[in-house]
């Protein structure tokens, strides 16, 4: 498998809509897609983002891809900061 890990801050008030449009965002369609998940820190504003693809084909078709570019614009909006992306192999541990 492989995909991303994101960090980024997101405000209290804003989590509730973030979680509305990542339940709209329709993923079901895109080749390769696993799933995602968001861990919120304890006590603290930040969040990890997370998003699981079959192979790095995949991903890398969906990170070029103008509808994913739309999506992320979207969630970007209700973000404090720019996320720091990581990408790699994802292993079972």
């Amino acid at each position: 498998m492989y995909g991303t890990v994101a960090r980024t801050r997101v405000k209290p008030e804003n989590r509730a809509k973030l979680r509305e449009v990542f339940e709209q965002q329709s993923y079901v369609n895109v080749p390769g897609y696993v799933t995602s998940y968001v861990l919120w820190q304890n006590d603290g504003d930040a969040a990890w983002m997370f998003a699981v693809f079959e192979d790095r084909e995949s991903y890398e078709k969906n990170a070029g891809d103008p509808a994913q570019n739309e999506r992320y614009l979207e969630y970007r909006a209700l973000m404090e900061e720019e996320p720091e992306w990581h990408d790699g192999e994802i292993e079972k541990a």
